[in-house]
């Protein structure tokens, strides 16, 4: 089929990635102990809706999922779009692992759903000096830094610090054009 594909012109986008997903737990007590960014109260996953039934349901069972979840640990969440109608899973507990093992339960279930290309980050905030967020590609199973100084200005320089450190604690995006800011998180 995919060599079909190929002679018509057909492309598919790229399965998400999640086997370092999970990278951020160990990674999050280096940042803390060497860096002085304590991982924050909020994380959030981003995805592209589309429109279907089967979409629908995916996203209801992720919400019936998160409700349970949420009810375990006592973490808040809400769903929301941003300004480029993007969905936007936004989790707050102070016990970072629930943030990650709620990131992980959402895109596990859309995945499971067909619908893993959809997804597209999950990001953690980390407070120090100033706040910082470790965003998640699904697309490529990488993690980059991404540093705001507001007005849409980002600290390049801390960012590649914060690479420079951590390259071999989390599985580093390596092509520094694919470190895409993301300005209006709403976390």
């Amino acid at each position: 089929m995919r060599i079909l594909d190929a002679i018509l012109g057909k492309s598919s986008l790229p399965k998400a990635k999640m086997e370092k997903l999970f990278a951020i737990s160990t990674a999050s007590i280096t940042l803390e102990t060497s860096l002085g960014f304590r991982p924050g109260e909020a994380a959030g996953i981003c995805f592209k809706p589309i429109e279907s039934s089967r979409y629908d349901t995916a996203r209801r069972e992720v919400e019936d999922l998160l409700q349970y979840s949420c009810r375990e640990t006592g973490t808040r969440y809400r769903v929301q779009k941003d300004d480029y109608d993007f969905l936007w899973v936004v989790l707050e507990d102070p016990e970072f692992e629930d943030l990650v093992t709620n990131v992980h339960l959402v895109s596990q279930t859309l995945v499971e759903h067909g619908f893993g290309e959809q997804l597209l980050c999950a990001i953690y905030r980390f407070t120090g000096k100033r706040q910082v967020y470790w965003v998640y590609n699904f697309k490529s199973g990488s993690y980059y830094p991404f540093a705001p100084k507001g007005d849409n200005k980002r600290d390049s320089s801390l960012e590649f610090r914060l690479r420079s450190i951590m390259d071999s604690e989390l599985p580093m995006e390596k092509n520094v054009e694919r470190w895409y800011p993301l300005w209006g998180i709403p976390l």
